[in-house]
């Protein structure tokens, strides 16, 4: 398998055979439960050696019903991202979804490593990629559930043409009818020719849109795709992670419990060591 060009995101390096993770909820539902999250979440991680970078989203652009929690909005959340990681001394991660949010939330996030997410939906769009190469933070680049895994190289070459090579690429399922999604393990190499590949053991086991005006899920599976996904060779694991996934505002039914994290962080620890 190629070694596609690695990059740091302050104290995690993407692409040096090292196993990273990005965890914590799908939404910022307030300052007091994302600092926890964060804490104990970092706690596990630590105790495993394992780098670790916070993600939340400061708006859920694409729920499914108008009535939906979206979030705190770009200066509130970022302004508790970058507290984060300030406190914490972890880089942070969090969607942007318009080019003019890519300076926006830069601005707002200021000295504190932190990487923007182009969402799946939104992977294809020029003049968001451009723009948020253009702010000179690292990128993770969502491929959509409507692309193919060699198709997704332009939007890697569209960052790294702009003058940003710190992109990485994230797996979270592809559309097989409807509200359902699969993972064809195949493109996990043919991604990870082109950049880091982090795999998103979550939105895998979504179903999207599958519930009465949100969106389903089967968790159960997660530990399963995640064991296949680094099997395959991946860069890092992105999961999404809640003290109480019933009352999530956001991705419950998809969301791994807090209380699962370590285990299935030990076991991708040793499928992890067992293929280097």
């Amino acid at each position: 398998m190629s070694h596609p060009e690695k990059f740091n995101i302050g104290s995690v390096t993407a692409g040096s055979g090292e196993l990273f993770l990005i965890a914590g909820p799908c939404v910022l539902e307030s300052e007091s439960h994302a600092r926890g999250l964060a804490d104990a979440i970092q706690r596990i991680a630590s105790d495993l050696g394992v780098p670790y970078i916070f993600k939340a989203s400061y708006d859920k652009a694409n729920r499914t019903s108008i009535h939906s929690f979206r979030g705190p909005g770009l200066a509130e959340g970022c302004r508790i991202l970058r507290a984060i990681a300030e406190s914490n001394k972890l880089p942070v991660l969090t969607d942007i979804h318009t080019p003019e949010q890519c300076v926006a939330a830069s601005d707002a996030l200021g000295p504190v490593e932190a990487m923007l997410q182009i969402p799946a939906f939104l992977c294809r769009q020029t003049d968001l990629l451009i723009a948020a190469a253009n702010t000179g933070r690292a990128i993770n680049v969502k491929k959509g559930q409507f692309v193919a895994p060699w198709d997704i190289r332009h939007a890697v070459e569209k960052i790294r043409e702009s003058g940003n090579q710190r992109v990485s690429l994230t797996e979270r399922g592809a559309s097989f009818g409807y509200n359902n999604l699969v993972v064809d393990m195949r493109g996990l190499p043919v991604m990870r020719e082109f950049a880091p590949v982090v795999f998103d053991g979550t939105h895998s086991v979504q179903t999207p849109s599958g519930g009465k005006g949100v969106s389903g899920g089967q968790p159960e599976f997660i530990p399963v795709l995640a064991r296949a996904a680094v099997a395959a060779g991946i860069d890092g694991v992105f999961l999404e992670v809640h003290d109480n996934p019933a009352e999530a505002k956001s991705d419950g039914a998809n969301a791994l419990h807090l209380n699962k994290l370590k285990g299935v962080l030990e076991t991708l620890l040793a499928v992890h060591a067992a293929v280097r």
